[in-house]
């Protein structure tokens, strides 16, 4: 099963004590970008295997709705969406993401 098929199955995300607010404060990203990427085309999905430990982590680059340029990394859970991290794309990234 690939990672889009996986995101295709979950029903909302994951936001807690842990997570929310955390990237707006280390990348000034906000929860709500975060979960645009995951509403927008083009949307360029894979499998994290260098941070994949107890649990699969996947990288998404995509773009919110005012056209920037996101990296997320994260992990599903329970059929939800965990963001891990949230940032602006390294020019190599942007490189690999054409929209």
């Amino acid at each position: 099963m690939g990672v889009l098929d996986e995101l295709g199955r979950c029903v909302g995300f994951d936001w807690d004590d842990g997570n929310e607010g955390k990237n707006r404060e280390k990348h000034g990203v906000s929860d709500a970008e975060c979960e645009e990427v995951f509403f927008n085309d083009p949307l360029v999905a894979g499998t994290d295997a260098h941070h994949s430990g107890s649990e699969k982590r996947y990288f998404a680059l995509g773009q919110t709705d005012a056209g920037r340029g996101l990296f997320v990394a994260f992990a599903v859970r329970s059929g939800r969406i965990r963001v891990i991290s949230a940032r602006g794309m390294t020019r190599k990234e942007l490189g690999r993401y054409s929209p």
